[in-house]
């Protein structure tokens, strides 16, 4: 009951529009009663419905209340036009690693982005060449981060890692 709860909670916020991250920085990873198997399965299923779409599997907290460590995101590519304020976008960053995060400025070389969390925005901008795509869908299995960390390193799932991560 308390997922469901929080859950409900997560909803209303996202609804609202959250004009203040503080309150919600404060809460915990959102899960589910889903093991982390059943979402990678149900992740697959949705990014099989879209062309060109993959699934993640989340690395850090940068993003929390909208995920966190081991969530399993469905990133579907969109163009670089088609980018708004607000969208949460994985890119390559210049040190080759993929990162999930907020766009939240259009510059007239890319787009900033940043982690809710983090002090400041990625030094990285968002162009048409690092664009992986948009997150569509997220999943938020109940195994801890060290059960996940455990699953996914072993290979046991065959899912790509985003980095939700303090800005470089």
């Amino acid at each position: 009951m308390k997922n469901a709860t929080t859950n409900l909670f997560l909803s209303a916020l996202l609804l609202a529009g959250l004009s203040s991250m503080e309150a919600a920085r404060t809460l915990a990873v959102p899960t589910t009663m889903v093991a982390t198997r059943d979402a990678v399965a149900d992740a697959q299923m949705l990014a099989q419905t879209h062309n060109g779409a993959r699934v993640m599997a989340i690395s850090g907290n940068s993003m929390i209340p909208f995920f966190g460590e081991g969530a399993v995101i469905v990133v579907k590519p969109i163009g670089i036009s088609q980018i708004r304020v607000g969208m949460l976008l994985v890119y390559r960053n210049r040190f080759g690693e993929t990162i999930a995060h907020r766009a939240i400025a259009r510059l007239d070389s890319g787009w900033q982005v940043k982690g809710y969390n983090n002090p400041a925005a990625d030094s990285t901008l968002v162009t048409s060449e690092n664009l992986i795509g948009v997150i569509y869908a997220t999943f938020h299995p109940v195994a801890s981060p060290a059960e996940e960390t455990g699953l996914l390193a072993a290979g046991a799932m065959p899912v790509e890692i985003a980095l939700a991560a303090p800005a470089k």
